[in-house]
């Protein structure tokens, strides 16, 4: 017989996803190196900026960005999945969130490299982030930021 506490554990666990869809909070699976710590840092940002993030770390990052067909030149440190889109590295809250709100047929975006400035990196920024679409193509400028 399962107690109140486990059948309480177990309901929380399978409603809690829809709960959070419902109160409009975004969630996503950032996957990062285990010894990468700008990766906690953009975690948190988007955190802030009302997307939930469980981080999970992984030794085979690059395998995952292969599964998901990230480009090489536009891998990032960190992998984020969110909502059927792959984000890569530190790209902007504003433009994840443009990226979901006009939800264009492609796999995902990518801010390569780690700049200064980025969310979730320590320095000041000296231009204009350049974002890509990861596509089935060229790589497309998606947004600068």
């Amino acid at each position: 017989m399962m107690h109140r506490r486990t059948l309480l554990g177990v309901l929380l666990a399978v409603t809690a996803p829809s709960m959070a869809a419902a109160q409009g909070v975004q969630t996503a699976i950032l996957y990062k190196n285990p010894q990468c710590q700008c990766c906690d840092a953009y975690a948190k940002v988007l955190q802030r900026n009302g997307i939930a993030v469980t981080v999970k770390e992984t030794p085979a990052l690059a395998a995952l960005k292969r599964e998901h067909g990230v480009p090489e030149p536009l891998q990032g440190c960190h992998t984020l999945l969110i909502d059927g889109y792959i984000v890569e590295g530190h790209v902007p809250v504003t433009v994840v969130k443009r990226l979901l709100a006009e939800r264009p047929a492609i796999k995902g975006l990518s801010l390569p490299g780690m700049p200064a400035g980025s969310p979730g990196m320590d320095g000041e920024k000296t231009e204009p982030f350049t974002i890509y679409e990861i596509g089935d193509g060229a790589p497309k400028v998606f947004a600068r930021a």
